[in-house]
Parts: structure tokens; sequence; C-alpha cells
């Protein structure tokens, strides 16, 4: 009975616990870059999102998921938002969603498949782990920042390329709360 007990305590050991967290959208967010007439960059972001990531204790293996309210883009803009919104670039009564499934986590990138515009394809984001740590309410925190590039018309959206360009930065800040 012995035997059993340090085995099952040795195994136990050696596989790396995995921590779930739910992404805090009040602490979160994501934003997009794109070239405008080749003379300034234009920001935006989407203000309603969803999401949740593990990771391993050793931090070096994990998964995420984002989804994203296309109609939440927010150009600082709304004539502009209300054009992004239209069938030329999210179609967002066709596409009322952006999602994010991750399929692979080193520590350093995370890889997976970035459906946009109702076409899927994969990506790979650079991570940045920002912290980890306790919070003033009891709660158990950790925040990521993470990056990638993508050509939107790889996703169905080409209105006015090379005006605005095709190349599409995205940037994913997280903090998450341990559940």
């Amino acid at each position: 009975m012995k035997i059993i007990s340090i085995s099952a305590l040795l195994l136990a050991s050696s596989v790396s616990m995995a921590a779930d967290y739910k992404i805090d959208p009040a602490h979160s967010g994501v934003i997009f870059k794109v070239g405008h007439l080749g003379v300034s960059t234009t920001p935006g972001r989407f203000n309603e999102f969803e999401g949740n990531f593990s990771l391993a204790d050793d931090g070096k293996s994990g998964s995420a998921t984002l989804t994203i309210k296309a109609d939440s883009v927010d150009t600082n803009h709304e004539a502009r938002d209300k054009h992004l919104r239209s069938p030329d670039f999210l179609d967002v009564k066709q596409f009322p969603s952006l999602t994010f499934n991750s399929t692979k986590f080193d520590g350093k990138t995370l890889s997976g498949d970035l459906t946009l515009h109702g076409v899927t394809k994969p990506v790979s984001f650079d991570v940045n782990k920002i912290g980890e740590g306790k919070d003033p309410w009891g709660g158990y925190r950790a925040g990521f920042e993470a990056k990638t590039v993508i050509q939107r018309s790889d996703f169905g959206i080409t209105y006015f390329i090379p005006g605005v360009t095709d190349r599409t930065e995205i940037e994913v800040y997280v903090e998450g709360i341990r559940q």
C-alpha cells in the first residue's frame, strides 16, 4: 500500500498542474492598427469580448480562447466605425463575432486558429508575461501581452487596399482571474 502512495505522489509531482483563468474585460483590451493612405497609422479597438486561458505552473504550456463582438469596433470616429461594421469590412450582421482558439503554447508563442469575417486561418502571437499575484480581494491574477500581424485580405477583407493597408497589427492585453 505504501508503494502505491509513493508512486502516486511521484506521478503527481511530475505532471505540471494548470490553473484556469477568466479574462477580466475591465482590465484587458483588444487593439488593432492599420496604415492609412501611406501617411499615418489608425488605431482601433474592440470594446466587448470574453474568454479564458489556462497556464501550466511551469509557464511553458497552456491554452486560450477569445470571442470578440464584431460590432463593438471603436476607432473614436462614428462614421468610420459604421463603415467598418458594413459588408465592406467586418460585415457584422453576417459575421457577429471574431474568435481565437489556441492549438499550442510554448511559453513565448501562442498559436491557434483565428476566425475573422467567416474565414479561419492559423496565426501565432508573440506573448510576453507581465506578471501574476494575489489581488486585494482575495483572488489571484495573471497578465499577458500578445502581438501578431495578419493580412486582412487572407480573411476576405479587401476593401480599399492599399489606401487602408492589408497589413493589420493586433495587440491583446489580458488580465485573467484564476477560477
